[in-house]
């Protein structure tokens, strides 16, 4: 059945929102709020519906011409026909939100706490990173693309304008180079990852494959020839979202590949995570260091440390900075990049939450956590080091503002929260936030 709907607002995900006549709230993918728009419900549940958006009726003063439709079918730019100034009041909104909602803050003072989100430089060519999915077709070709969240299959993918430009055409010329070395076999290929900086000039691609016999130089010399590739690696790693990773070898290059964040340099090496838009990383790290103020002499812990995206800046201003990463790829990373940049860190190598009742009071303390958030007990063990500031980096505005609401039952207090865009024409935010010790 259809309905005219006028959309309100944007979800925390790819949808606008609105209400059908009945008062039921209404999910509407590729729908911009201020759209009036009519919609058919293909999801009625109890409390929230799902519809498709049929046709556009009057549009909003904020949607645009999507500038590639591609990443709009693939989900990967989901808000791509919504005005660039628009997606950064949402974004923002939506952090509010939560803190309203989840943390259970006054309205008002969630309003006053969150800044304006920071805008991305670069709204499209951004990232410096893609992977995909992989796998053989019925005729027995390689396949890449991105995997659908409803159904999982895989769209095969181009070229996508995120990601900088340099890259932009990359997967096609993998997929041929690949389809090349493979033949008729099965090499276990189910995901490839390709990084390039604008800084160094340097593209790495790392090959993920099931354990077993692989032809090396042939790959090697067919993937260089088709992407000019500085770094070429293969991940041994059984397929699923677990990603136990069994070997990592070099097939040609360096193996391992350069990124350079405001003054620091930094090796990563795959299957390291590093941040995807540098330069917003770079914004990130200096709101950072800006909340904490003088670090000089100051003993500061930085958890789920990774490579030092943070730790390394903070020693470079004077920090006694003690590291703490599970990830063993990211702490020979974290190493190598305190020598390459002549600073000391202290790098732990275990859980965030077993390491921080051995460190003793701090003076400061960082915390960028994957996006699950914190461990219920993490925030009292925290409390317990007693720092006087905390630095929250979240990349998931709900479990972060259910953990500003733990922090504030240990004794902490949310002063300011700064939304950064890194991820332009998408609903993610990252969100740089202090806490104090109520003294």
């Amino acid at each position: 059945m259809e309905h005219t709907v006028t959309l309100e607002r944007l979800s925390y995900g790819p949808d606008a929102v609105g209400h059908l006549p009945s008062g039921k709230t209404v999910f509407v993918p590729q729908g911009a709020p201020g759209d009036v728009v009519v919609v058919e419900v293909v999801d009625d549940r109890a409390s929230y519906a799902r519809a498709r958006l049929v046709k556009v009726v009057e549009p909003s003063p904020d949607r645009v011409t999507p500038e590639s439709p591609y990443d709009q079918v693939t989900g990967a730019a989901p808000w791509q026909h919504i005005a660039y100034e628009a997606q950064l009041g949402a974004k923002r909104a939506c952090v509010v939100d939560q803190l309203a909602r989840t943390a259970h803050l006054d309205p008002a003072r969630a309003d006053e706490m969150v800044m304006p989100c920071l805008p991305s430089k670069r709204t499209w060519g951004y990232r410096n990173k893609i992977e995909m999915a992989a796998e053989l077709d019925p005729q027995g070709r390689l396949v890449m693309g991105y995997r659908d969240a409803q159904d999982g299959r895989l769209a095969p993918v181009e070229q996508t304008l995120l990601a900088h430009k340099a890259v932009q055409k990359v997967p096609k010329s993998l997929r041929g180079a690949l389809r090349f070395v493979i033949g008729q076999q099965d090499l276990g290929i189910h995901r490839v990852g390709v990084r390039h900086s604008l800084a160094t000039g340097e593209m790495e691609v790392a090959i993920w494959t099931r354990p077993g016999g692989f032809p090396r130089a042939l790959v090697a010399k067919t993937v260089s020839d088709a992407c000019k590739a500085t770094s070429i690696v293969r991940v041994l790693a059984d397929e699923g979202p677990a990603r136990k990773i069994k070997g990592v070898e070099t097939l040609a290059g360096r193996g391992y590949w350069r990124e350079r964040v405001g003054d620091f340099e930094f090796s990563t090496r795959a299957p390291s995570f590093f941040q995807v838009n540098t330069a917003q990383a770079a914004r990130m790290v200096e709101t950072a260091l800006q909340m904490l103020g003088r670090v000089d002499g100051a003993v500061v812990a930085d958890l789920y440390a990774g490579g030092g995206t943070f730790s390394i800046p903070l020693a470079a201003a004077g920090a006694d900075v003690v590291a703490v990463e599970a990830a063993s790829s990211s702490v020979r990373d974290l190493r190598f990049n305190a020598d390459l940049n002549g600073v000391f860190v202290d790098v732990l190598g275990g859980d965030a939450a077993r390491e921080l009742e051995g460190l003793g009071d701090l003076d400061a303390l960082v915390v960028d956590p994957p996006r699950a958030g914190l461990a219920p007990e993490v925030p009292a063990l925290i409390a317990k080091a007693a720092p006087l500031r905390v630095v929250y980096v979240s990349c998931d505005p709900a479990t972060w503002a259910r953990d500003v609401a733990r922090f504030e039952q240990q004794g902490y207090r949310l002063v300011r929260a700064q939304p950064v865009d890194v991820f332009p024409q998408t609903f993610h935010v990252e969100t740089v936030s202090l806490l104090e010790r109520v003294r």
